[in-house]
């Protein structure tokens, strides 16, 4: 059995980390699902042995995590102090947010452990930090450069499942996934449960949902279940049925919206192992949704992936780009909107 990249990550902090004049990150932590000895993480670390290893292993990355706090006037920067779990090739990037627009960016060198300062803008206000998905960073600390910094105010919880499209695969960055941008624009605080390969209707991941706090759920599974881990029609009919019937033990009356499968060329009129193309699949799943709706789930939500993705929005046959990667958040807050909590 391939060795477990959660529980590998997992070891405490050392003592003293958070020195005297820094920051202890915990309070400032957005987008996190749970916390396991200091590290963000996307799956129970109690209830790892129920979930496939290639889930068990994207959720050690911390996909959709920030860093927000409100900045005092006057505070002329931030300082994060952060671990990667280990050095790579690729730079490290920190962008910084103030409400929908990227106001800056930081790119270092690799390093396992360091400290980045980003220059915030004049007038103080709310701002979202970004840091890199890959390697795992975690955040030791941050403190402000002449001035005062304290954790952003709370926001309503969303709870986005799907596959690696969810996760945000071919967005340029991090914050332009379809799950962060419908978040920046209904003003939620967004927490991704995408895994890449993944999503295939595995139902312990709808019992982790069912025991995660959040005010709103997405389900945006399907495609794998075409190629992954091929379906039949009626076995996805019922299993969407099964996983929404799970989440619904944990979030009874929360908006809980389906967003079937997006265009997939390769597959939408192609049989998989078992008969079934993935507009069968498309269809399948959201005639649950239909079905579960006029059977008295009145907080239940349906929108179809077909019609939001052409094929000029596909980076590489699949994923959508940054351009397809807003098409569906925009489509999904339109969704939403009318359920956001005030």
């Amino acid at each position: 059995m391939p060795a477990d990249p959660l529980r590998e990550r997992s070891a405490p902090l050392r003592p003293g980390e958070v020195a005297a004049d820094w920051l202890d990150p915990e309070p400032f932590l957005r987008g996190t699902a749970w916390l396991d000895r200091g590290r963000a993480v996307r799956a129970d670390p109690a209830d790892l042995d129920r979930l496939p290893w290639d889930t068990v292993e994207r959720a050690a990355l911390p996909i959709g995590v920030r860093v927000e706090f409100t900045a005092a006037p006057g505070t002329r920067s931030v300082e994060l102090r952060y671990r990667a779990a280990s050095r790579g090739s690729l730079p490290h990037c920190f962008a910084l947010w103030r409400g929908a627009r990227c106001v800056g960016e930081v790119t270092t060198e690799p390093a396992e452990e360091a400290t980045v300062r980003l220059g915030l803008p004049s007038g103080g206000g709310v701002f979202s930090v970004h840091p890199p998905e890959d390697r795992a960073p975690v955040i030791l600390g941050l403190r402000a450069v002449g001035g005062v910094l304290s954790p952003a105010p709370a926001r309503p919880r969303w709870l986005v499942h799907g596959d690696s499209i969810t996760e945000g695969w071919w967005s340029t960055r991090p914050a332009h996934s379809w799950p962060a941008t419908a978040g920046r624009t209904l003003g939620l605080d967004t927490v991704n449960l995408g895994f890449a390969g993944g999503a295939r209707g595995e139902l312990p991941l709808a019992e982790q949902l069912a025991r995660l706090p959040g005010e709103l759920v997405t389900l945006a599974f399907g495609t794998n279940c075409w190629s992954e881990a091929p379906t039949s029609a009626g076995r996805l009919y019922e299993t969407v049925r099964a996983y929404v019937g799970l989440v619904r033990r944990g979030h009874p009356d929360a908006p809980l919206l389906i967003l079937s499968p997006v265009l997939r060329p390769e597959a939408e009129t192609t049989r998989n192992a078992v008969g079934a193309t993935l507009d069968d699949l498309r269809a399948a799943m959201e005639h649950a949704g239909r079905d579960l709706a006029s059977e008295g789930d009145q907080r239940l939500l349906v929108l179809s992936g077909r019609g939001l993705l052409g094929p000029e929005h596909l980076a590489d046959g699949l994923h959508p780009d940054d351009a397809g990667h807003a098409r569906i958040a925009a489509a999904v807050a339109r969704a939403l909107r009318p359920h956001v909590p005030a």
